[in-house]
């Protein structure tokens, strides 16, 4: 009997053993979450701080997100949550979940349906196929391309063709003489803009997180979403193949806004798919801290990419 005793006292620990077991892989999971966020955020948080950005803020606004996915979630498995589902869902409280009533106000535009980025995106297209379009009468006369018919088509005749004049000539991006417009630009490089610089920098940096979260969750086919990288190397070699990536980006560049414009007028009105492909590079001197410092965007040069 004592031993049937000792061996039920012992099956207990056994079970619990397990259960300690998930605990600590979960902790686990948990902690390599953490610290992904973190390196996330670790730019996020420089360029905050470039700004005057507080504490406060990023509060506000990672609990708006936290609803906002919540909710999002939710609703993908069908179901319309309540504030119940919505403060277990984020740890945070009914009263705080239940002051956020409707969806923030956003101030930044959102670059896939900037007229102007569409405009010049067709427009650098059809001078790669005749340069002689680099310059183009703002109204057409009848026989040669005009400004007026790659507005119209890039916006689908939504903006007026002056209207996205403006704002080219504004960025710095196109000249106006004479009755004509010139190409000034190689690419939709808001530099004189900080407002969609920023939207430009908050947009493609989130669809290409978006393809590493799907990825990481188990998107089925997987997403285009890899690098290559190397240290150890000097600052020069690592400017000199920066250069060779722009050189290859543009070649590639122009081959995906061709198929992108096919699909663009091959679709319907109710097509709802977007696609966004990028590049980057990013490099630094490891030795010296002080190139890897925060810039004050008040001081920033408008450097072109």
């Amino acid at each position: 009997m004592a031993r049937e005793l000792t061996g039920s006292k012992n099956a207990k620990p056994e079970r619990n053993a397990k259960v300690a077991g998930a605990g600590r892989g979960n902790a686990e999971r948990t902690g390599w979450a953490l610290e992904a966020c973190a390196r996330v955020l670790r730019p996020v948080v420089r360029l905050a701080l470039s700004f005057g950005l507080k504490h406060a803020h990023f509060e506000a606004m990672l609990r708006d997100l936290l609803i906002d996915e919540a909710r999002r979630a939710w609703r993908a498995k069908g179901a319309e949550p309540n504030i119940s589902q919505l403060s277990v869902t984020t740890g945070l409280n009914r009263k705080v979940v239940t002051a956020k009533v409707r969806e923030s106000a956003e101030t930044l535009p959102h670059t896939e349906t900037s007229a102007a980025a569409k405009t010049l995106t067709l427009w650098l297209q059809m001078v790669m196929d005749d340069p002689a379009l680099r310059s183009l009468p703002i109204v057409s006369d009848g026989e040669t391309a005009s400004f007026d018919a790659v507005a119209r088509h890039a916006s689908r005749g939504n903006v007026h063709h002056r209207t996205i004049l403006v704002e080219l000539v504004r960025l710095g991006m196109a000249s106006e003489k004479d009755g004509r417009v010139e190409l000034e630009a190689a690419g939709f490089v808001p530099a004189k803009d900080l407002q969609s610089m920023l939207a430009f920098l908050g947009d493609n940096a989130r669809d290409h997180l978006f393809a590493g979260v799907a990825n990481t969750l188990g998107a089925d086919p997987p997403l285009l979403e890899r690098s290559v990288f190397a240290s150890g190397i000097t600052v020069e070699d690592c400017e000199r193949i920066h250069q060779l990536a722009r050189k290859r980006w543009s070649t590639l560049h122009h081959e995906l806004t061709r198929e992108m414009t096919r699909a663009y007028e091959a679709a319907d009105s109710s097509a709802s798919g977007r696609v966004r492909i990028g590049i980057y590079t990013y490099y630094e001197d490891t030795a010296d801290p002080a190139n890897a410092a925060p810039v004050d965007p008040t001081k920033r040069s408008d450097d072109k990419a």
